[in-house]
């Protein structure tokens, strides 16, 4: 028998649906004025009500003070504001915690992912798709470094990942209500967004488009941040790097294993030999390495499990505003 509940959440949506945008911010003073003006201007285009959770994540430049004043004037604004900064994963999944609209759009406040394009997001969710995620084809005012090992993590990931994570895909895009639920019920420390919205499942979509360059201020991702990140994500959704660790293991044994039985020829058939210095101390420092790196692999997931354990809540609130639009 149909679950009348069920049909009506997988449903297309028609009629007064409300729709969250959700922003996380972390010292965007410069940009957000500028951001707020544009994303009203597409919401007003919409035929749905509206509201924009604007999540404050430890800034300590005057962005808290810009989100007040945005509230003050705008009955559509929502301000969760962290206890503090706690990253940009932890940002994204309070603030949809803490929307309540029928489709939830994720979306940074720096304008490189243009607020323009969520008509098409919204779409796509009215033909049925629960997750519309926004692909880029194009990365302007990025150096070539970074276009390059952006492109080689997605590929790396997508190729080790039982999951299927799209490639050069970010955190802009809508999820249904359904996907809202599901996501909810997933809550680990270690969040790699990009992987939980497609572990997830359900109908997914991309619309493409091109990253343009930020509106005002510095990136926050150095490329050790960006190299972290990077570890996140492998670690989060594959074990190939134990595996790695495992097969290179396995042929640096088989490798010993055979210059012995070529050590062992030579002292028979020739006789013995006093053993170069040099080779000695490439060998023993080949096999450190070699247990070094396995060690530090294994660190990296056990580290991962000893944070698990510990069940510690994802964030806390210092305050939440939330918006003046009637929920459903």
């Amino acid at each position: 028998m149909e679950n009348p509940d069920e049909h009506s959440m997988t449903a297309s949506p028609s009629g007064n649906h409300k729709l969250s945008v959700v922003v996380p911010v972390y010292n965007e003073a410069e940009g957000l004025q500028e951001f707020h003006r544009r994303i009203s201007l597409v919401l007003e285009s919409l035929p749905y009500r509206s509201e924009v959770v604007y999540v404050n994540d430890g800034s300590v430049d005057e962005s808290l003070t810009i989100l007040k004043n945005l509230k003050l004037s705008d009955p559509r604004v929502a301000i969760v504001d962290l206890s503090r900064n706690f990253g940009k994963e932890i940002a994204m999944t309070a603030g949809i915690d803490h929307s309540c609209g029928d489709a939830v759009v994720v979306i940074d406040a720096d304008l490189q992912d243009p607020p323009e394009l969520i008509p098409k997001l919204t779409a796509e969710w009215e033909q049925g798709s629960d997750v519309v995620y926004a692909q880029r084809t194009g990365r302007e005012g990025e150096s070539s470094l970074k276009k390059a090992t952006a492109y080689a993590f997605y590929r790396v990931i997508q190729n080790v990942s039982r999951v299927a994570i799209p490639k050069d895909t970010g955190d802009f895009r809508l999820l249904s209500r359904r996907a809202v639920s599901a996501l909810g019920q997933l809550r680990e420390q270690h969040r790699f967004m990009k992987g939980l919205f497609a572990w997830i499942g359900f109908p997914q979509k991309s619309v493409l488009y091109t990253r343009l360059p930020r509106y005002a201020g510095n990136t926050k991702w150095n490329y050790w941040k960006l190299w972290n990140f990077a570890l996140e994500g492998i670690t989060s959704f594959t074990i190939a790097p134990l595996k790695i660790a495992t097969y290179l293991g396995l042929f640096v044994a088989f490798a010993a294993l055979m210059y012995a039985g070529v050590i062992i020829f030579k002292t028979l058939a020739y006789g013995s030999d006093v053993a170069g210095y040099p080779s000695m101390m490439v060998t023993i420092l080949f096999l450190g390495g070699v247990q070094l790196i396995g060690i530090g692999i294994l660190g990296e997931y056990v580290g991962r499990m000893f944070n698990e354990t510990k069940g510690r809540p994802l964030y806390f609130l210092k305050h939440h505003e939330p918006s003046n639009v009637s929920s459903m």
